[in-house]
């Protein structure tokens, strides 16, 4: 007989459980150092190969449009293939990118590149969550996921960190190649301690508190309408989260070097502010959807994004920027963004797709969301090209995307009091 999902008495199922937990957290975590360090090497890049602003933004958004498409691949492949499969040939692939980007010289090598790696990067995030989602249940997904995804803001700050030391003492090409040794290191953890299932290691399956052993979840995807209504409504509210967030990843060390005259490590050093911040939202916020809002994750996301409108609103309403008040700023906005970000887009593609299609719906999800920032990308450097550097439409933007995002919330959680949504 099955051990109960919520306090497994098997102490092999426990065993696996923490070896899965971590792994799969490091895996996440060891993306970012193949994907972050082309932000925070842009002014480097724009110095040493001649990249003009408006190059450097079409390498980028080329990195998030293959990178959103290769979205919905990986979903649908990772229901197929299994997630461990789809990690470990995603972080390869990934790895050999980089390695071309530190051995290249003209801005066609890194079109080629930067989309290859967009391809490989996506698949990272659907199958970590459909792994999870086959080793937790719903009753602490929140609790589980607050903790597990902060495994992207962990990994940005410590890429962010690795990267602006060595930049310190070595030349760009270096920092890219030791990032890429970074990941080598995560991908022997994965291949030695991930596992798709209990099934897999003959454990017994984890089931919901409500759910009967011959309910069928692990059959092939079935969604409701009212099911696929919501996997579309998160994917539209994480389009604009992830402007946002990737407008701050993507612009900030740009900015900061460029209009402040900081220099790339400090730059990086302050940019970094915007992931720690992030940390400890993600953590109250997946504590928050457990304890007090009954696994319900939207109506603790809309609180938290209200709070991320408000400091875009302060980010724009305060006209010429000091550096500290700027770090302020986009502190605020990693605290309130993160939470709703990791919990909708984690515990809320689980709760949507249920284990049969997880992977499935956090593809989805994370698909429509990886559009946001294609367009941040286009926008932003044009602004920046067109309007003397100056930061208030920027800042107009992100305050017009958490708006609307908030509005979208809004509606999901109306769905969740009419009984459509169960997020």
């Amino acid at each position: 007989m099955a051990a109960s999902p919520s306090a497994p008495t098997d102490a092999a199922l426990r065993a696996w459980r923490m070896r899965v937990f971590a792994a799969t957290w490091l895996c996440y975590a060891g993306y970012y150092f193949c994907r972050r360090p082309f932000y925070l090497l842009k002014s480097q890049l724009a110095t040493d190969l001649g990249f003009s602003t408006s190059t450097l933004g079409t390498i980028g958004a080329l990195y998030l449009l293959s990178y959103a498409a290769a979205q919905f691949l990986a979903g649908a492949l990772g229901n197929r293939f299994g997630p461990r499969l789809m990690l470990l040939v995603g972080m390869a692939v990934s790895m050999a990118a980089n390695i071309g980007f530190g051995l290249a010289a003209s801005s066609s090598a890194f079109f080629v590149l930067m989309t290859v790696n967009g391809v490989a990067q996506a698949t990272g995030w659907s199958a970590g969550v459909g792994t999870m989602a086959c080793w937790f249940n719903r009753q602490e997904r929140g609790r589980v996921m607050g903790v597990w995804a902060t495994n992207f803001q962990v990994g940005g700050v410590a890429a962010n960190l690795f990267a602006s030391f060595l930049l310190e003492r070595f030349d760009w090409r270096v920092t890219l190649f030791s990032s890429v040794a970074v990941l080598g290191a995560v991908w022997l953890v994965v291949l030695t301690n991930q596992r798709n299932r209990p099934e897999d290691v003959g454990l017994p399956t984890v089931r919901d508190e409500d759910e009967a052993p011959d309910s069928g979840n692990g059959s092939k995807p079935g969604w409701t309408r009212d099911a696929t209504v919501n996997v579309v409504l998160v994917g539209l509210y994480y389009f604009f989260l992830k402007l946002i967030r990737y407008a701050l990843w993507s612009w900030v060390p740009f900015v900061l070097a460029r209009n402040y005259h900081l220099e790339g490590s400090e730059a990086g050093y302050i940019a970094t502010l915007f992931d720690v911040c992030g940390i400890p939202g993600v953590i109250i916020t997946g504590w928050l959807s457990d304890r007090v809002f009954g696994a319900r994750r939207a109506g603790v996301s809309l609180l938290m994004t209200v709070a991320m409108t408000l400091s875009c609103l302060l980010l724009y309403s305060a006209g010429q920027l000091s550096v500290p008040v700027f770090a302020v700023g986009i502190a605020l906005i990693g605290f309130t963004l993160y939470g709703p970000d990791a919990l909708l887009t984690g515990a809320g593609a689980m709760d949507i797709g249920s284990r049969r299609a997880a992977t499935l719906a956090a593809g989805i999800i994370s698909g429509i969301g990886s559009c946001g920032p294609i367009v941040q990308e286009l926008v932003i450097a044009r602004m920046l090209d067109t309007k003397s550097g100056d930061l208030g439409p920027v800042f107009l933007l992100l305050l017009g995307s958490a708006i609307v995002a908030t509005a979208i919330l809004v509606v999901v959680v109306v769905r969740n009091r009419l009984g459509h949504s169960n997020v």
